[in-house]
């Protein structure tokens, strides 16, 4: 078993000294609860609404900020730890970014593929697709919010062997009728249950310039039940029994992957005609 545990938090925008310690807290507490994973919310040593790309330059770090030796710190190792930043590539591109660092110290990182609306005027978006890490906890995918709704992103990161995808995500609040989840929550029970794979999101929470989030925080099993949510602190955990996601039968005979038809599925990597991309 895997002890997962999501620490949904409201980082201030702009405010990197509190966000350190903000963050850097978060993490020492959850493995304090015993977490194997630790998984932090999009952006959370920056903000996300940027007013302009100045703005998000000011508080962006390179890939050796010290910050990151924090986490790895927190963690003790004894934890995997993964989480978003605002990072200055050497070029001086920006990038949303989420490392991955592993018990040993060991540090993976994965810029955002697919950009969400005003973010394209911040950050040039990543050229690599997402990739499967091996850690003591399990094998482990990472996506940055609004790339979880890419099935073509989770599939292949399922087919790579991921055991479980870490999300980090800042999901903006939208209406929807009285008594149902997230949108977002039930894009990731479908994706686990598809792709019989674990998910864990962790969203922000509180109301920045305006925009309030979802604090949708929600840790799914590769059923696709959600098995966890954020409590009070903002803090969601669950025990997870990983090797679930490496058996990819469904019922009977009916398997996820062995059923597949790949050779019928070569529209999906085709340019979209009305757009070309």
């Amino acid at each position: 078993m895997a002890t997962v545990v999501c620490q949904q938090l409201a980082p201030r925008i702009g405010d990197l000294r509190f966000n350190r310690e903000l963050s850097t807290r978060a993490i020492a507490e959850a493995v304090a609860a015993g977490a194997d994973l630790v998984v932090l919310p999009e952006l959370v040593t920056s903000g996300f609404a940027f007013e302009s790309k100045r703005e998000a330059e000011a508080v962006a770090i390179e890939l050796d900020d010290p910050l990151l030796d924090d986490w790895t710190a927190a963690a003790a190792g004894r934890a995997v730890v993964v989480g978003g930043f605002c990072e200055r590539g050497e070029g001086g591109e920006l990038y949303n970014t989420a490392a991955l660092i592993a018990e040993a110290g060991g540090r993976h990182v994965h810029r955002k593929l697919q950009l969400w609306h005003e973010e394209k005027r911040i950050f040039t978006p990543g050229s690599e697709p997402p990739r499967v890490v091996e850690a003591r906890v399990g094998r482990i995918g990472v996506l940055i919010c609004y790339e979880a709704e890419f099935p073509e992103l989770t599939r292949t990161l399922a087919l790579d062997g991921a055991e479980l995808l870490a999300v980090p995500t800042n999901w903006p609040l939208v209406d929807r009728p009285p008594g149902e989840r997230p949108p977002e929550v039930l894009i990731a029970q479908a994706t686990a249950r598809v792709n019989r794979v674990a998910i864990a999101c962790c969203d922000r929470s509180g109301e920045e310039r305006g925009q309030e989030w979802t604090a949708g925080t929600c840790i799914v099993d590769a059923d696709g039940w959600v098995v966890a949510e954020r409590d009070g602190s903002g803090m969601a955990r669950a025990d997870l029994d990983l090797a679930a996601s490496r058996d990819k039968r469904v019922a009977g005979t009916a398997d996820a992957f062995a059923d597949r038809r790949p050779e019928l599925y070569g529209r999906l990597t085709r340019p979209n005609p009305r757009t070309g991309a």
